[in-house]
């Protein structure tokens, strides 16, 4: 049977070349398409390898199990050989009778899936919703450990996404001695696998292990002539020395016991007899089972293998963490881009522009999927299709702008259509956005509303003109409305009255004037 593998093999071969060469030749619509692509092109190389290390065992044929099935064909009676393997695989479906046959043919060929008919993809539970098939970084979590990590500079995400790569200061204030714990370790260790992790993810294609090793190769050459960056030994002189030095010196002399360097000796002896420190070397020596509180200058930094191994350890991670920054500057910015205009949305907003996206990436695939299928059943040409008879497809009923199509989203809210406003004089007629609503007044509808409730005359009139609009703006409800004309109708009519009452009276030059005038006059002596 090792001459049918071998058949198999090579005709396995043939069909996952030419399956990547179908898919190099296609030209994917958006970042999910091509990711599908190069993960499935991936998948094909790593089984082109599998099976060629099958191959080339079998042509090894170091047990010699090869010649002696060939010497068997070819010498003695053949057909007792064939029925003897053809019982054998008679056999073999004897005891697995529902065992499924592989079909070459169609292992390799992209499905298209019927109408309605779901198909997943490498890329469908690969990435995170805020990451967008790959176009932005996902470090919220991370930021939430930058954050809890003791002696740290507080951070908004968005600083963070700016300043994630730096760990010395001033952009990050840790001192070389701080990072030398398992907390920080855990950080860089956590970060540098989720940025690895994305390259993996959106870069398959790429020879990735070989640019791992390159910048792992970097910086064994760097750790080696102390060159790393935050850990050369200029760094550890200036932020572990802990021998006694002269004032002036730059370095100083280091309290073990309370972890603080002193640049001046006296400072340093006062220190001694201080609460604080006292207090520490009180607990140190409870912890320690020290006999002596007092603590003294220590000359040579406590160095042993295990912290040496931990630092390379950390420096390593910090190291990579640059390295894959610099690669990823593109999403990295595209991500602070993002971030920026997400918080000028609602969580709700979110929400709904993430299920737009997911909803159009579907669509597109089915309508894409529909129509190929039609084609082929009908026999005609792809060219030929016209596109203007596809359906829109449009799941939260946008308006439609001047080209048939629904306008944006954003555009959607900025204007806020999405709000309803209903007016009982106009039939309970609903409009929506505010920008509609505030139109309507002037608009036929609403004054023909105003008509069948008796609103009629100068208030009507100014309406339509625009003079009396502001009298009935806002008012939407029929009571509201017949209330406010009553009101109107009754002053007009106090005010007609009060003019019939008054008594005009005339002086010695001919002057009309009230009569309540006339008398302050006349009593002031002006007449």
């Amino acid at each position: 049977m090792l001459l049918e593998d071998q058949r198999f093999l090579h005709e396995d071969l043939e069909r996952l070349e030419q399956a990547i060469t179908d898919r190099v030749a296609e030209d994917p619509r958006n970042i999910k398409d091509r990711l599908i692509r190069d993960h499935q092109i991936n998948g094909f190389l790593t089984r082109i390898q599998e099976q060629s290390q099958r191959l080339l065992d079998i042509y090894k044929d170091a047990e010699g199990l090869r010649t002696k099935e060939v010497q068997s064909l070819s010498t003695g009676e053949p057909f007792e050989e064939f029925y003897k393997q053809l019982e054998e695989v008679k056999d073999f479906h004897r005891r697995y009778p529902n065992e499924p046959v592989e079909n070459l043919e169609r292992a390799y060929k992209r499905r298209r899936p019927e109408e309605g008919e779901y198909i997943p993809s490498e890329v469908d539970n690969m990435f995170s919703g805020e990451e967008s098939n790959g176009r932005f970084l996902d470090l919220t979590q991370l930021h939430e450990e930058y954050l809890n990590l003791p002696g740290v500079k507080r951070l908004t995400y968005l600083q963070f996404l700016d300043n994630f790569d730096a760990f010395e200061p001033p952009r990050l204030p840790i001192k070389r001695q701080n990072k030398i714990t398992d907390q920080y370790l855990q950080y860089v260790a956590g970060l540098s696998s989720y940025l690895e992790g994305f390259v993996r993810r959106t870069r398959p294609l790429e020879d990735l292990p070989k640019l791992f090793l390159r910048y792992q190769r970097e910086f064994d050459t760097a750790w080696e002539k102390g060159e790393v960056l935050g850990w050369t030994k200029e760094t550890k002189d200036t932020d572990m020395s802990m021998g006694p030095q002269t004032e002036g010196s730059g370095t100083g002399i280091w309290c073990p016991t309370c972890e603080k360097k002193f640049t001046n000796s006296n400072v340093y002896n006062s220190h001694l007899t201080g609460k604080k420190h006292l207090k520490n070397a009180a607990a140190k020596k409870s912890q320690n089972g020290e006999t002596n509180g007092t603590s003294k200058p220590s000359s040579l930094p406590l160095a042993t293998s295990g912290k040496a191994l931990k630092e390379r350890t950390i420096a390593s991670h910090e190291s990579r963490i640059r390295s894959l920054a610099d690669l990823l500057s593109n999403e990295r910015s595209n991500t602070r881009v993002n971030v920026e205009r997400k918080q000028g949305m609602t969580e709700r907003e979110r929400q709904a522009e993430l299920d737009t996206l997911f909803a159009e990436d579907d669509a597109a695939v089915l309508a894409s999927d529909r129509r190929a299928a039609i084609r082929r059943a009908a026999g005609e040409d792809s060219a030929s299709e016209d596109e203007g008879d596809e359906k829109i497809y449009n799941p939260l009923k946008l308006p439609l702008a001047w080209d048939g199509k629904p306008i944006p989203y954003w555009l959607y809210k900025l204007h806020g259509l999405g709000v309803e406003f209903s007016c009982e004089i106009c039939g309970n007629f609903v409009y929506m956005g505010r920008r509609a609503f505030d139109k309507h007044f002037s608009e036929a509808r609403h004054i023909y509303g105003l008509k069948c409730l008796g609103i009629t005359g100068g208030a009507l009139s100014g309406a339509a003109g625009g003079g009396g609009l502001s009298l009935f703006r806002e008012i939407t409800g029929i009571d509201d409305a017949s209330k406010l004309w009553e009101k109107i109708k009754k002053e007009k009519r106090d005010r007609e009255v009060k003019d019939d009452q008054v008594v005009q009276m005339e002086d010695g030059e001919g002057n009309v004037m009230p009569e309540r005038i006339y008398l302050d006059l006349q009593k002031q002596g002006i007449l």
